[in-house]
């Protein structure tokens, strides 16, 4: 342990997402989900102490804090420094140990399985995508450039978003010569609302290519935040799926990416509020308007994003059956037309007007993007509705394109 890293005026930050579950009569495990760290026995006094580890208050002060809380408990600072240094030795907290072990120059792929060694399989796979009935067939030509401005796609995985996926990636492979591809994708492990990354990405089909000047670009317009979470883009799938079929489809037509997470906008949809009125949404949207008018080679948007979640697995009471069922896909065909619209104001009231009840992780997303490159029109190309046999949950999504 590196307990002289944490002296009183430290203040440590445990890491978002963590999960403590029972590990003996008086006891909890302290693990990580998505498989960075090493799992930790702690004390019930000892999760209380962590939870306290907020990246703003020093250890004197969460001594302070515990003493007023947990009345007849004292924990000397120095304690506290030595359970803070346990758990940054195994890569619990945000710290800068952390950030070393992330810092690689090219992200590994973390969510295709045993396909990630076996680009043939996986490329057979891929195929189906666009081959399999109700596909759209393989893209017949590459760069046409046509006025495309965005594409939505799924972020399901490839066997479930099926050909939904093939007729996303057909409408972008033909129709834009651009160069780069600014993939949006929903950020499902981080509470930040937008975060970037400089990693390339490391592909069965090959490296794809970060445009770092671009990331910088956007970076000095908004803020460094963006990498204020060394975590987000490790686990996460919503880029990943997207890259990978991008090169697959793209051979050796040279392109490169553009990574951003976008977190929830939950707070705007609760107040309903326009969320091209908050600061940081509306910043980001500037951002990635003087990042494009600075690029010299032509750009394109990909939003990675699905529809509708319902079922128990989501928290719902009910099944995902029947009239619900129905009544969710109706639903998804009032949000689809105002995508059609090009209007990210319309899109965003279409899901606020239901306060977002069906858990449309695509929102984020897909507002920033239209916000972002003002299309003239959209077109749905395709639509799909999950449904566990046992009714478990359901999952929506489509694939869209967005014209200048």
């Amino acid at each position: 342990m590196h307990t002289s890293a944490f002296g009183p005026d430290s203040r440590p930050q445990i890491r978002y997402g963590l999960v403590a579950e029972p590990h003996s009569s008086d006891g909890y495990a302290l693990h990580d989900p998505v498989g960075i760290a090493r799992s930790v026995g702690l004390s019930p006094l000892a999760i209380e102490v962590a939870q306290r580890f907020d990246g703003e208050s020093s250890l004197a002060e969460i001594a302070a804090k515990l003493a007023v809380e947990l009345p007849g408990v004292t924990v000397p600072p120095s304690d506290i420094a030595t359970l803070a240094a346990a758990l940054d030795d195994a890569l619990l907290l945000v710290s800068p140990r952390l950030r070393a072990h992330l810092d690689t120059p090219v992200r590994k792929p973390q969510c295709l399985g045993p396909a990630a060694d076996d680009a043939g399989r996986l490329g057979e796979e891929l195929t189906h995508l666009f081959t399999a009935p109700g596909g759209p067939g393989l893209p017949a030509t590459r760069g046409a450039g046509r006025g495309l401005r965005a594409v939505l796609a799924p972020h399901m995985d490839y066997g479930r978003g099926g050909v939904t996926y093939g007729h996303a990636f057909k409408e972008l492979v033909e129709n834009t010569d651009a160069r780069v591809f600014v993939v949006v994708g929903t950020s499902h492990y981080s509470p930040h609302r937008f975060t970037l990354t400089r990693q390339h990405f490391d592909t069965p089909f090959g490296l794809v290519e970060t445009d770092r000047e671009y990331v910088d670009r956007i970076t000095e317009h908004y803020g460094h935040e963006v990498f204020d979470d060394p975590v987000a883009h490790h686990p996460e799938h919503s880029i990943e799926l997207e890259v990978v079929l991008l090169k697959f489809l793209m051979g050796d037509r040279p392109f490169r990416i553009v990574p951003l997470l976008t977190g929830s906008i939950h707070d705007r949809v609760q107040a309903c509020g326009d969320p091209a009125r908050a600061t940081d949404l509306a910043k980001m949207v500037a951002a990635l308007r003087a990042a494009e008018a600075a690029c010299a080679e032509p750009v394109c948007y990909l939003i990675s994003g699905d529809l509708a979640h319902i079922g128990p697995k989501f928290g719902d009471r009910q099944s995902a059956a029947g009239d619900w069922l129905e009544e969710s896909r109706a639903k998804d065909a009032e949000v689809l037309a105002t995508l059609e619209a090009g209007c990210p104001t319309r899109f965003f009231d279409a899901v606020a007007a239901e306060q977002n009840r069906r858990r449309i992780c695509g929102l984020s997303p897909a507002w920033l993007t239209l916000a972002a490159t003002r299309p003239r029109a959209g077109k749905v190309l395709h639509y799909q509705q999950y449904v566990h046999p046992e009714g478990n949950e359901s999952v929506s999504f489509a694939a869209a394109a967005f014209y200048e």
